[in-house]
């Protein structure tokens, strides 16, 4: 009896140094329950920011359909051709290999590309780098069709060209706004980079209206969608599409030093290329509207000799005989601020504006002059 007696006084006791373990040690627990739970909550959604997306498969879905392969060649009669205006060149013998090791029209040359099917009658937008050097195209749908395409015309300054292909069933993509992007946005990138057909990567808008001076042809239009979706060669031409898998620029270039992706690309906003392309169809050519100004960015050392706070806007250096900017009234030193009611800050947005207009159309310019802000009516005329 002594026994059962002396076990039970042991375990109540035991009992008791635990809860006491327990309630000393309370305080050091709960705080790591504490930092766990909003890593839960956070995953699961439960928060007022709003959520990311875990697939991409309704934006992929819906663009690869749209989005086809383009190889891009010479003809034996274009290689001829380029063969003969190097060897009428007096510089020929000494500056091309080709025709210094004996060969004198130098080998056929080829490439590829992406492109995006933009409406049913076959109509095909890529850059115009993919096909610049090219008189043939053969387009790959992505059901594996293959067609032969017929060049419709090409724009330099905006590196846009336009095929077309007699084809029935095709998917064209539905545009997308791009003037609506915000950066931190997701977008998605489609296209065929080393000829692996189809292939889809992700990423966020990381800035916009970039100007990177690519092209260095007089008059080059460059406002770019920086992105970080990877893009490679052979993206060129493809679809950068948002999370509902609608157009919102066409991939051109990558930030890189060993000519592979290394970290940030770069679209033409989908708001440009609709506009050239619907020109290119009707007109054959990219009808420009033109502002007739040579211009740079605003900033706070321009702003102090203009002697106003305004920091961002593009000054007027100068304003051309027979731009549309002359006969509206513009002058040297006006700082552009907005563009019907959108803020500029910037030379390539100021651009970009610009090109989305139509030849004719009048815009509202509101400007800085002398410190004081004057709105300004604009009617664009042609660049040409």
């Amino acid at each position: 009896m002594k026994k059962v007696l002396s076990l039970i006084i042991s375990g109540v006791f035991g009992g008791v140094l635990v809860l006491a373990a327990i309630w000393m040690f309370a305080d050091k627990i709960l705080p790591q329950a504490a930092v766990e739970a909003p890593i839960y909550t956070r995953m699961t959604g439960n928060t007022d920011s709003p959520s990311v997306p875990f697939d991409f498969t309704v934006a992929a879905d819906r663009a690869m359909d749209a989005v086809v392969h383009i190889k891009a060649s010479e003809s034996k009669q274009a290689v001829q051709e380029r063969g003969q205006q190097q060897k009428r060149s007096p510089f020929s013998f000494f500056f091309d290999d080709e025709l210094m090791f004996g060969n004198p029209y130098g080998g056929p040359r080829q490439g590829s590309g992406s492109g995006v099917i933009v409406d049913t009658e076959g109509y095909i937008v890529t850059n115009n780098h993919v096909i610049a050097f090219a008189d043939e195209y053969e387009v790959t749908t992505h059901d594996n069709r293959k067609f032969t395409a017929k060049l419709i015309g090409r724009d330099e300054n905006t590196d846009i060209a336009v095929l077309k292909i007699e084809a029935n069933n095709l998917k064209p993509i539905a545009w997308g706004n791009s003037d609506n992007l915000k950066v931190g946005q997701w977008v998605v990138a489609v296209g065929n980079p080393f000829d692996l057909t189809s292939t889809v990567t992700a990423g966020i808008v990381s800035a916009k209206a970039r100007k990177l001076e690519l092209n260095r042809s007089i008059g080059a239009i460059e406002a770019f969608i920086q992105t970080d979706a990877a893009v490679n060669p052979g993206n060129s031409g493809g679809a950068l599409v948002d999370i509902e898998g609608r157009l919102v620029g066409i991939n051109t270039a990558i930030a890189s030093q060993t000519g592979n992706f290394a970290g940030y690309s770069f679209a033409i906003p989908s708001d440009i290329v609709s506009k050239i392309v619907e020109d290119i169809i009707e007109y054959g050519s990219f009808q420009r509207a033109y502002l007739g100004v040579g211009i740079f960015d605003n900033d706070s050392d321009s702003a102090e000799e203009l002697g106003i706070t305004q920091t961002t806007g593009v000054v007027i250096k100068e304003v051309y005989d027979g731009g549309s900017a002359q006969y509206a009234g513009l002058l040297p030193n006006d700082v552009i601020m907005k563009v019907n009611t959108k803020d500029v800050r910037n030379v390539p947005q100021l651009q970009e504006l610009i090109s989305r207009s139509k030849v004719g159309e009048v815009i509202q310019l509101t400007v800085l002059r002398k410190g004081k802000e004057k709105n300004i009516d604009v009617k664009l005329r042609s660049a040409s």
